[in-house]
């Protein structure tokens, strides 16, 4: 096992910065552009900031990029106060090559994102082909979705 996608996302503080601690850390193969989209569950907090990438070491099973992800969430100075809450950093663990895991600490792939525009757009763009294992084609998740807002941001670029 090696090869996972990761979705990110930050709606405090230096949230382009955030990402980017991830992209410099994990030194991924591809990273899809910055989007930015409104909070998902809780709605009464600022717009978020969001990317997948997918990294690749053959060093790493499914729970070592899930240690990677939270260890960059608490460098970030990711406080979890409440679900779906505002947060520095979040790091996803989406799929990882073709585990499943029904761990409480660890689902895969990744619930919500057959619903999560914010994750499928930014997965597309730089997997046209991609398969959410057990789901499908995430280009046809995201044709049965409602435009959620979700929009790309130029300006900003990660790397």
């Amino acid at each position: 096992m090696s090869r996972a996608v990761l979705s990110l996302g930050s709606n405090l503080g230096d949230r382009l910065g955030f990402l980017n601690s991830v992209i410099t850390a994990l030194r991924p193969v591809a990273v899809s552009s910055v989007y930015e989209t409104k909070a998902w569950g809780v709605e009464d907090q600022p717009d978020f900031l969001n990317a997948v990438c997918v990294v690749d070491d053959p060093a790493r099973d499914h729970w070592a990029w899930l240690r990677a992800g939270q260890e960059l969430e608490r460098a970030a100075g990711r406080v979890r106060e409440r679900r779906w809450g505002p947060r520095t950093l979040d790091v996803d663990v989406v799929t990882v090559d073709d585990v499943r895991s029904d761990d409480p600490e660890l689902l895969l792939p990744h619930p919500g994102t057959p619903e999560r525009a914010s994750v499928l757009i930014p997965w597309l763009e730089i997997e046209p082909d991609a398969v959410l294992p057990g789901h499908g084609p995430i280009a046809d998740l995201l044709a049965a979705l409602p435009d959620e807002g979700v929009h790309r941001r130029p300006d900003l670029q990660l790397g």
